[in-house]
This record gives structure tokens, C-alpha cells and sequence, in this order.
């Protein structure tokens, strides 16, 4: 099992990237996906999140309004767009899937934001936005 995420680059403050995230070895189709991300030096912090069915996305205060999380189940594939990117979102953007499938832990809000609900993680991809 494989996510292989790409898309980052370096861009100047203000730009739009897309990030995807490619999953092989397995459908993540019935489960839910996110992207994290880690600055040097810190440690690695909830950015976006979406249920299995596309129906509900999460988001961390930083990001609400910039950034959008979608899938194509069809393509196996996650994306994360991202606008108005400032200095500080620079980072380290990882792609994560969960295992679990579990319609109950699936209502807990809560279980989208840690990191430990996730079971198979991408390699990173780095963004860089200079001011």
C-alpha cells in the first residue's frame, strides 16, 4: 500500500497550489483521508480532513477558507488546493489514510483531527512560500 503525494513546490506568497495525494495497493473509497503537515522544528499539525463519502470535510482554523479538501474515488486519489498562501504555511505536507472503516468512530468529529486515527501515510511533499 502506497500514497504518493505531489504538487509542492516553491511560490511566492498570495499563490495557489494543488496538492495530490495517489493511493495504490488498495481503495480508500470507504475511508476517511487527510493532510497534515510538520515545520521544521514542530510538530506534525492537523490541516484538512474528508469523510469517506466526500460528504464532510474538516479544516484547521489556519486554513479555513484558503485551502479545499475533495477526493476522486474512482481515481483513488486526494487533493488539497490551496490559495492565499502566506510564509507560514510553509511545510512538510503529508497525505494520511485510516484503516478502520468504522461508521462509529466516523461520527466523532474528532477522530478526522489526530493523527493517530490515520493508519498509512504519504512520503511529503515540501511547500515553500517566500514573502
Amino acid at each position: 500500500v502506497q500514497l504518493q503525494a505531489s504538487g509542492g513546490g516553491l511560490v511566492q506568497a498570495g499563490d495557489s497550489l494543488r496538492l495530490s495525494c495517489a493511493a495504490s495497493g488498495r481503495t480508500f473509497s470507504r475511508n476517511a483521508m487527510g493532510w497534515f503537515r510538520q515545520a521544521p522544528g514542530k510538530e506534525r499539525d492537523f490541516v484538512a480532513a474528508i469523510s469517506w463519502s466526500g460528504a464532510f470535510t474538516y479544516y484547521a482554523d489556519s486554513v479555513k477558507g484558503r485551502f479545499t479538501i475533495s477526493r476522486d474515488s474512482a481515481k483513488n486519489t486526494l487533493y488539497l488546493q490551496m490559495n492565499s498562501l502566506q510564509p507560514e504555511d510553509t511545510a512538510v505536507y503529508y497525505c494520511a489514510a485510516d484503516a478502520t472503516n468504522s461508521a462509529r468512530r466516523y461520527q466523532d468529529e474528532n477522530y478526522y483531527y489526530s493523527a493517530r486515527s490515520y493508519d498509512f501515510w504519504g512520503q511529503g511533499t515540501q511547500v515553500t512560500v517566500s514573502s
